[in-house]
């Protein structure tokens, strides 16, 4: 039975210099307005442009711009606030909703690039049955069940830190609740718990992707053989796919994937998945996409 007695938690952040910490106040915020202008930039102009709303890769690029402004704003204003106020603590309550978003929206996020992995696979591997496979009505029931993936790869991992006692100390060596730091404060072994979590979080991880690495490699060769002006425009997308792939997931297995240990720079691989992140991928997409340029061109008309 859970017994804690700790009512909230104090966060330790990144730097206990006052010019340290409003130079990263700035930074943060940069980043923060960079992901939220450059993600809805995205989703406006993909739903203002028939021609774009009408493509899956389109609609599922917009979904994950949704998702990336959803998963920078779980952890991000708290933190801003924090650099901004000295103010470092966190209730309960508020410590557990930040590891339910976290894994929720990361976890759909995950899903979701998988199956953009997909569009593109049939998009070039199966151009002729590409429409009739990946039709709207599809497109929604796959892009909601990677929502459901995320949400019960979320609530698994909820559960299981709620079955935890914390009853001793309280501080933890980030700037949010995540997981591993968490959990190394309960007040009872966490041996199987760690063991859990590492096979709900860090297997899916590494499987996905695996997964990614072996669907974007089956892509690259179909064009073998193929002439550079033909394969130009599906190499330059899943050139784009594969830059926000590694993004996501190389710093999720600094954290995720081996148990028991907590170091720096599961700290900055953490500010790297939260704060920067969502903020590339904007870019990525819209710089390297013509369609995406010409379609911002217009709006600015």
């Amino acid at each position: 039975m859970n017994t804690s007695t700790v009512t909230e938690f104090v966060f330790l952040g990144l730097s206990h210099s006052r010019s340290i910490q409003l130079l990263l106040f700035v930074l943060v915020l940069a980043c923060y307005t960079v992901t939220l202008l450059g993600n809805l930039l995205i989703v406006v102009t993909v739903h203002a442009e028939p021609r774009l709303f009408e493509s899956p890769m389109y609609f599922f690029l917009a979904n994950l711009s949704i998702l990336d402004i959803s998963w920078g704003s779980v952890a991000v204003p708290k933190m801003m606030a924090d650099l901004a106020s000295c103010g470092q603590t966190i209730s309960y309550g508020g410590c557990m909703a930040q590891i339910f978003f976290h894994h929720f929206f990361g976890g759909a996020e995950m899903f979701l690039l998988i199956l953009m992995a997909y569009d593109r696979y049939v998009a070039i591997c199966h151009p002729l049955t590409y429409t009739t496979t990946m039709n709207r009505p599809r497109c929604l029931r796959l892009v909601t069940s990677c929502w459901a993936g995320g949400f019960i790869h979320s609530i698994t991992q909820l559960i299981l830190v709620l079955q935890l006692p914390f009853c001793g100390p309280n501080e933890l060596d980030n700037f949010f609740c995540d997981i591993p730091q968490v959990i190394k404060l309960a007040c009872t072994d966490t041996y199987v718990t760690e063991l859990l979590m590492t096979a709900n979080g860090g297997l899916l991880t590494v499987v996905s992707f695996l997964i990614l690495l072996v669907s974007y490699g089956v892509i690259l060769s179909t064009f073998r053989g193929h002439l550079r002006e033909s394969a130009g425009k599906a190499l330059s997308t899943c050139g784009s796919h594969v830059m926000v792939v590694s993004l996501f997931f190389v710093p999720c297995l600094f954290v995720y994937l081996v148990p028991f240990s907590s170091t720096s720079l599961d700290k900055m691989a953490a500010m790297f998945y939260t704060v920067i992140t969502p903020a590339l991928n904007p870019m990525i997409y819209t710089l390297r996409n013509r369609e995406m340029k010409e379609a911002v061109g217009w709006l600015k008309k």
